[in-house]
């Protein structure tokens, strides 16, 4: 669990490359410098955490590379104490860049292996999400609904009604949408009712699946 200052000239190169693909948001990459991610990867990938990179992190699920990380944080305009709920906790890596960013991150992570890891490794290095929780994402969670903002780090063939109904009004929805290649896709909740879309171009996420635990 070491972090030198080897991996902070790592982390702050990452930050400018991001930059240089387009990302604005001074508090997205203040988070990208903060976050040790080699600390979030198997100790045999280190030496390639901090490339733009997207890497296996068990149970055949991964580590998002730190560019479509940033991106969705990005889109979120997070703004001090908001409350987000995030689907698929995964390494944990993108719900610390959230609490980095001063949000209150309630997650749900399907896989119990990586739940189990995650929710151990986070308080290990001072991250303090509100809420981790193992469960079916498809869901989201009512009992804590509504969020300012819900993000979905897996690819939806659809985007699921539950999180639709658990967002504010103002409210931003991020999710890949799509099959084997996804649309990143934001819905703003208008009112009750309506939402407007907004599409991001391809991107390539693992599956976000259905009553699986």
């Amino acid at each position: 669990m070491k972090d030198t200052s080897k991996h902070q000239g790592l982390r702050n190169q990452l930050a400018k490359l991001l930059a240089e693909k387009g990302i604005t948001d001074k508090k997205v990459l203040e988070a990208i410098k903060a976050i040790p991610r080699h600390l979030f990867l198997n100790s045999s990938f280190e030496d390639f955490a901090y490339q733009d990179k997207a890497f296996p992190i068990g149970a055949g699920q991964t580590i998002s590379q730190p560019y479509t990380v940033a991106f969705q944080s990005q889109l979120l305009e997070v703004k001090k104490d908001d409350k987000i709920l995030e689907i698929g906790t995964g390494s944990g890596y993108q719900t610390a860049v959230l609490v980095a960013m001063g949000a209150k991150v309630y997650s749900v992570e399907r896989q119990n292996e990586l739940f189990k890891t995650t929710s151990l490794l986070l308080p290990k290095l001072g991250i303090k999400p509100k809420h981790l929780s193992f469960g079916d994402g498809y869901k989201g969670l009512p009992n804590h609904a509504p969020f300012d903002s819900i993000i979905v780090t897996a690819g939806a063939p659809i985007i699921p009604k539950p999180l639709m109904a658990q967002l504010k009004i103002g409210g931003k929805l991020v999710i890949p949408v799509g099959e084997n290649e996804q649309v990143m896709t934001m819905l703003i909740r208008k009112n009750e009712m309506q939402f407007e879309k907004h599409e991001f171009g391809d991107f390539r996420f693992v599956p976000l699946l259905e009553n699986k635990n």
